[in-house]
């Protein structure tokens, strides 16, 4: 119990001591590009791993140089 109040608390203070990010104020040279798309972002974040994963899993299958065990 006393583990317990000691880690919510420890959590409780970090959260209230820490600044904001204050990522609304801007810096001097921030210039920010253009935003990107709904589907701009998926083919960033979603496709293009798991593309880069077939890829990956297609070369090591086909350069697989270990005899196949019958």
């Amino acid at each position: 119990m006393r583990t317990g109040a000691v880690a919510a608390g420890t959590t409780l203070m970090m959260l209230l001591m820490s600044s904001p990010a204050l990522a609304l104020t801007r810096d001097d040279g921030d210039d920010p590009g253009p935003g990107l798309s709904a589907m701009e972002t998926i083919g960033l974040y979603v496709v293009a791993p798991i593309v880069l994963y077939l890829v990956i899993t297609g070369l090591v299958m086909v350069l697989d140089k270990s005899k196949k065990q019958a």
